[in-house]
């Protein structure tokens, strides 16, 4: 029997877990899945493990685990790895699966253009004089910061706003007051915040209390607070999409957004042919190898101060 172990990050703020069980218990019907189950990786209960093993107590012999997180870095590097292989070691005859995080995804991008088109900023219009400021929550991990910013490119591109500029909530640079102060320098009058957050948090009410303290600062520019993910239908397709390719085991290319892929998909079948053009166009040379080798002698600190996986606590 299939199972489906949702991961959410877990929050010191009761409203954001409640948010992810809710959001859970709103996609279940979607799935055609017996058991779904949902789990924190900190500040919250149930655990992983914990969750691992409701799934099996209920009957489950196969557990597709699918973090809600939106990019792979230190949770999704590790701790997760390792809750599956302690998960395996206790039920050897159950098949333990490991889904993809949110990561890079066309819906996301669509989810970052709605926010923005319900603030009041509709995409196709012109909006002179407009930055968009994308906030992600900050990473320790080179691969999460470098992945929002391609996502912040990849919305420059379907929005076609002035100016799209990235920063972060701690851990890394550039900063909330320091993507601000660059936006202003461009030459925007107005700048649209974009957290980039899965679910509510302490952080986004500080991002909120900081722009009003913005306002003061900068009395001849106007902001803006979009709406962070949230409840939005299209983060259902998203992590439909993560389930299906666990339970299925369809491998997907790490370049979901590729305009080449996409159109070149319309026109053919499932042959995929990876060759040379004469333009020399965007080849794809997908070795999808995951190496998860964890070595559990050693000890790894842990910085809650540094939330890896670039969501709210």
């Amino acid at each position: 029997m299939d199972a489906v172990l949702f991961v959410g990050h877990g929050s010191k703020d009761p409203e954001g877990n409640e948010e992810i069980r809710q959001f859970v218990n709103s996609l279940a019907p979607e799935l055609d899945v017996p058991i779904i189950e949902t789990c924190f990786l900190e500040f919250e209960r149930p655990d992983m493990l914990q969750g691992l093993n409701t799934c099996v107590k209920r009957g489950a012999t196969r557990v597709a685990v699918i973090p809600i997180i939106l990019f792979s870095a230190g949770h999704a590097k590790i701790h997760i790895p390792a809750a599956i292989d302690e998960a395996k070691e206790l039920h050897p005859h159950v098949q333990f699966i490991y889904g993809r995080p949110i990561g890079i995804h066309d819906e996301v991008i669509n989810i970052l253009t709605t926010r923005m088109n319900d603030a009041g900023f509709a995409s196709g219009e012109e909006h002179e004089d407009l930055a968009v400021l994308v906030i992600g929550r900050g990473s320790s991990d080179a691969d999460a910061n470098s992945d929002i910013y391609k996502m912040s490119r990849l919305f420059w591109e379907r929005y076609k706003a002035k100016w799209v500029e990235t920063a972060f909530m701690g851990v890394t640079y550039p900063l909330y007051d320091e993507g601000i102060e660059r936006c202003l320098k461009l030459g925007a009058r107005h700048v649209v915040v974009l957290p980039y957050f899965l679910f509510t948090g302490v952080l986004i009410k500080r991002m909120s209390d900081q722009l009003e303290q913005f306002r003061a600062k900068y009395p001849d520019a106007q902001f803006t607070m979009a709406e962070y993910f949230g409840f939005h239908p299209l983060l259902k397709e998203v992590l439909k999409d993560r389930v299906e390719e666990a339970l299925h085991g369809e491998v997907k290319l790490n370049c979901d957004t590729c305009q080449y892929r996409l159109a070149a998909m319309e026109h053919i079948d499932h042959h995929h042919h990876h060759h040379d053009d004469e333009h020399g166009h965007h080849h794809h040379h997908h070795g999808h190898h995951h190496h998860h080798d964890h070595d559990h002698d050693h000890e790894h600190e842990h910085d809650h101060d540094h939330d890896h996986d670039h969501v709210t606590k």
